[in-house]
């Protein structure tokens, strides 16, 4: 499983996730294969392509697994 930090923001979009994640070449490719269903969010089929993908929730598609994670935001050192 390999994980996918949202480096500061509240979600990301499911087809950007599998675009920016090297999953599909695109973000028509990505839209193409969640509308035929062959994306999982938490074990569940989703179709929804813009579908917001929070920290804590899993993607599979094509045998692999993306764990979306929110990373602590870390003050530097005074």
């Amino acid at each position: 499983m390999n994980d996918f930090d949202l480096d500061g923001h509240d979600f990301v979009e499911l087809n950007n996730l599998l675009k920016l994640t090297g999953l599909c070449p695109s973000g028509g490719s990505a839209k193409m294969v969640i509308a035929e269903g062959q994306v999982n969010v938490d074990g569940q089929r989703e179709q929804r392509k813009r579908c917001k993908i929070r920290p804590g929730q899993v993607v599979d598609f094509a045998g692999q697994e993306i764990k979306v994670i929110q990373q602590a935001f870390k003050k530097p050192n005074s």
